[in-house]
Formats: C-alpha cells, structure tokens, sequence
C-alpha cells in the first residue's frame, strides 16, 4: 500500500505503512529457474549466490538447465527480519531486463547493487525520465531506487498532500538522497474536496450500496497531476506503486491514458520479482534504503488515508469471518464509547456543495475535515465490506468516512424538498453507474463527464440548510430548509387546505394508471 499520497495498493500483507505483501514465513523457497538466468543474466544480481552461479555454468556453456531452488534458511539471528539478510540466506532476482550474458564473479555478494550497462539504457532503451508518485516511506523508495537501476533513467518525484494528515516535506530530503534533481510537494487537498470528492457527492455516489468510494476519488487527481508533470519537465514514462491485484493499477492507468495517450507506464509490481516481504527488505538493505526497524515487522494492518477516509485490508481482515479490533481505528470513538448526548448541527448549502456548519464558513477541505471531526467524536462512518473487485476478485476493506457518511445523509435530504421528482428519480437511476464508473477508474471518461453535466445541473437548485443529530454511530435527519423548497404544507396537510388540492382528482389518476392492470387481469380470467 502506498500511504502518505493517498493512494493504496492490497495485497496481503504488508510493510508498515507500504506495500502490502505476503511475508510467507522464514523458510519458503524462492524458485529461479536457471534457464531464465541464462536468458538474461546479469552480473549485478543482487546478493547472488556463488554455488548456484557454479551450478548454472556447470549444466552448459550455452544453455543452463533448471537446478534446485535457492531457499532461506531457516530462522537464525542472522536471518531474521530483524538482522539483514546475507548473501547465502536470500537471492533477489534480477532487476534488469538485459540481454544474455555470460555471469561474471563479483568481489562482494552482498555490495551496493548497481545497474548493469544494458540496464541503465532501460528495458525497452527509450525511457529518459519518469515522473514517479512518491510517499517518501519505505515502497516508493525502493521503486525509486529500482527505476534508477532497472531503467538507468532519471526519476522525477511528486508527493501530494491529499489530507492523509502525515508531514510531507521529509519526502524531498529523502528523493534529494537518490540523487533526484526534481522535486514535487503539492498541496491538493482543496482541489481534491473542490474539484472531485464535493462533484462525486453531488450524484450521491455509493458502491454496492454501502462504499463511499474514498479510495478510487483519489487516483484521478493524481493521475492527473502526473501527467502535468510529465508535460513540464520532459517525461516520456509515468510510475505508480499499485499491485497487479489491485484495481488501482487500473484507475491510474485510465487515467495516465486519458489523458496523455502516448504515455509510458511503468508499473513495478507487474515487472519485478520482489514479490515478498523478505525480498524488498533485502533489496533494501542492499541498496542502502534506510530501513526502520518497526517496518522489518508484520503490520497488523494495510492503511490508506486522505481527506475523505482511512481503509484497513490484509492479514486478520483477509478471514471475512473475522471481527476487526477496536484499537485499529484512528478517526473515530467507537458507537459504544461515542457521547451519550447528541450532537445538533446545521450544515448550509449552496448549489449542491456544503459552505458552512452551524454558521460557520469552510473552506472545501477544512469543510471535510470538519464534518471528519464531528463525525469521529459521536463515532459515525465506519464500514465492513466485501466488495467485488474491477480487476475480478472479491476484497474485504474496514473504513473510515465519518465526514462523507454525515455529507450523503444532509445532502440527500435537502435534495427532497429542492428537486423535482422527475430530476431526483432520474438522479437516482443514473447513481449506480455513475458509482461504478469511479470504483473503476474513468473519471475521465466521456460518459461520466455527461453524467456529471447532468448532475451539476440538477444540484444548481439544492441550496438551503438541513438541521442533523449525531448520536452513537448514527446520523439523523431532524430538519431541512430551502428558499427555493418545493415542499408544500398546503398539498400534504391533513387540515383544511383552502382548496389547495381537490382529493377527487385522485380518482381520474388512479384509474388512468390502473387500466392497463385492469385491461390485462380481465383477459386472463376469460
């Protein structure tokens, strides 16, 4: 998982705060067929083994055959994640895509690994620059790292403040220390409130009915803002971190596609074969990554934050049985713990976007982050799901959306005395795919930019205020007014109307709607 820009990628199992990936135990086997060495070997390998390099040049001069799987060893305090892997424990498979080459001795298994000459022209040779999104922590370090020894390129950094509430600025020190010479920290936390969580919300966008899409919001501004990177200094590739599990993989590449066609994606999870806990540490420690010592144990839990939520996956939450802890959480009490006095506000709209509470003006993201805070404290917005993946499997995620899950409940009810019951209904029906197509990653797609034209419309009318109680996990609709309301006391009372509404109207309706019934009852009973 890629933490700190917002973005996340589920695997399993996870470095603290990084990548989440599966950590097999000290003794599972790492397999790697010597045919493919002899196919494409390099002398740079990191932490080769020497007696599997004499195995491969003993089978053939021109040709290795498949030999025994190199293994680690079984726990011992040199092996230990807490103690750095030595060269006969762990092999790290090459990073280079060079063409064949008879291997070479190396003074120094475990030595600072360096690109190879063919690597540091690039897998395919035409990567010059690629704008890299960059958390600063331990994942997208290593990515840094193995762009610059797989793809001998140079790498451009851009870290994005989106309201996931960690500093950001130690991210440019750490891309100074690779030697990066262009360095991006953006602060998009208003335009990420303004320009797509408050346009999402308009269409009142939820998932399989229960998902607030706070994960997939994200992944199109910073797709975007990549690309304008690219344009700005020269790039020819773009580089994300995401899985190939995972559906964000698909919603950067949408979006990278969208809008600059000719773009590069270099996707590392597609490409490496650090596919394990104990590999990436390893090609840490040999790079010279720092490595915190809480990052070489088990995360309970893979996290990704912004603005909008905080998602939970892997290790215990893989059993969907399984009942999530207490102490996992970091926005909100519990319903249990949360007052047991309610909590009043009014939140004042203007065309569809929330602009106040309790009188109060906001800015987009202090608004968020202000209904995150009233939410949190009464313990609204959290959310057990099993969803169904873009990419094909099913996914269970824990989240946190106090500030959205207040957001959908007023919005929605000041819609009902704003909008017409055609434009609601219509809304409505539209919401569904309109959801699905950001769970899925066209943002940029010409059908939800339609979608959304119709939307903005529609909401230009919802302006007026709604009074909510916040009570236990809970939020309660307890009123709502608008200048512009279509609601009616005189239609709906029960009292003397003055002649409002003539209730034998009803009758002509009602038998005009029934005909059909009526016309085909009566034919199936001849």
């Amino acid at each position: 998982m890629l933490d700190y820009l917002g973005f996340t990628h589920k695997v399993g199992r996870m470095v603290p705060h990084v990548f989440p990936i599966v950590h097999d135990g000290y003794t599972r086997g790492v397999s790697v067929p010597d045919r493919r060495r002899a196919r494409n070997p390099d002398p740079d390998d990191l932490l080769d083994a020497r007696d599997a390099r004499a195995h491969a040049a003993a089978s053939s001069p021109t040709r290795a055959e498949p030999s025994e799987s190199l293994r680690i060893a079984r726990p011992t305090r040199a092996n230990m994640p807490c103690a750095r892997p030595t060269a006969s424990a762990v092999r790290v498979p090459s990073l280079a895509r060079a063409r064949a080459r008879a291997p070479s001795a190396r003074s120094n298994a475990s030595s600072k690994p360096r690109a190879s000459a063919r690597a540091r022209a690039g897998p395919s040779g035409d990567v010059k620059k690629v704008v890299l999104a960059y958390s600063g922590g331990l994942d997208t370090s290593i990515i840094l790292k193995w762009l610059q020894d797989t793809y001998g390129c140079e790498v451009v950094t851009f870290t994005a403040d989106l309201g996931q509430g960690e500093e950001l600025e130690p991210a440019r020190a750490k891309a100074a220390q690779f030697g990066v010479k262009e360095i991006f920290v953006d602060d998009l936390r208003e335009e990420f409130v303004r320009d797509y969580v408050f346009p999402m919300f308009r269409a009142n966008a939820v998932y399989e009915g229960t998902y607030l899409l706070g994960t997939s919001i994200a992944r199109p501004l910073i797709a975007k803002r990549q690309i304008e990177i690219a344009k700005q200094v020269g790039a020819d590739a773009v580089c994300h971190g995401a899985t190939g599990k995972g559906n964000d993989q698909v919603r950067f590449e949408l979006g990278y596609y969208g809008l600059k066609p000719d773009v590069k994606v270099i996707a590392p999870w597609r490409e490496w074969d650090l596919n394990s806990r104990t590999k990436l540490l390893a090609y840490a420690d040999a790079a010279g990554i720092p490595v915190a010592q809480s990052k070489r144990q088990d995360a309970p839990y893979s996290t990704d934050a912004n603005l909008l939520h905080i998602s939970y996956e892997g290790n215990a939450l893989e059993d969907p049985w399984v009942e999530y802890s207490e102490d996992m959480f970091t926005r909100s009490v519990s319903p249990e713990n949360a007052p047991d006095a309610p909590t009043y506000i009014e939140v004042d709209f203007e065309k569809g976007d929330p602009v106040a509470i309790d009188g109060v003006r906001y800015s987009p993201a202090d608004m968020l982050a202000k209904l995150n805070e009233l939410g949190g404290a009464n313990g609204i917005g959290r959310l057990d799901i099993v969803e169904s993946r873009f990419v094909g499997m099913k996914s269970r995620g824990v989240y946190e959306t106090p500030g959205g899950t207040i957001l959908l409940a007023v919005r929605r009810a000041l819609e009902t005395v704003c909008l017409d019951r055609g434009e609601m209904h219509y809304k409505d029906e539209m919401m569904p795919q309109y959801a699905e197509l950001v769970y899925n990653g066209f943002w940029f797609s010409p059908e939800r930019e339609m979608m959304q034209a119709a939307i903005d419309k529609c909401s230009e009318s919802v302006t007026g205020t709604v009074r909510a109680k916040l009570y236990k996990g809970n939020v309660i609709v307890v009123g709502r007014k608008a200048d512009n309301t279509l609601y009616d006391d005189r239609l709906s009372t029960f009292e003397e109307d003055g002649g409002a509404y003539d209730q034998k109207d009803a009758a002509g309706f009602i038998k005009l709607q029934a005909l059909r019934l009526r016309t085909l009852k009566a034919a199936r009973e001849k």
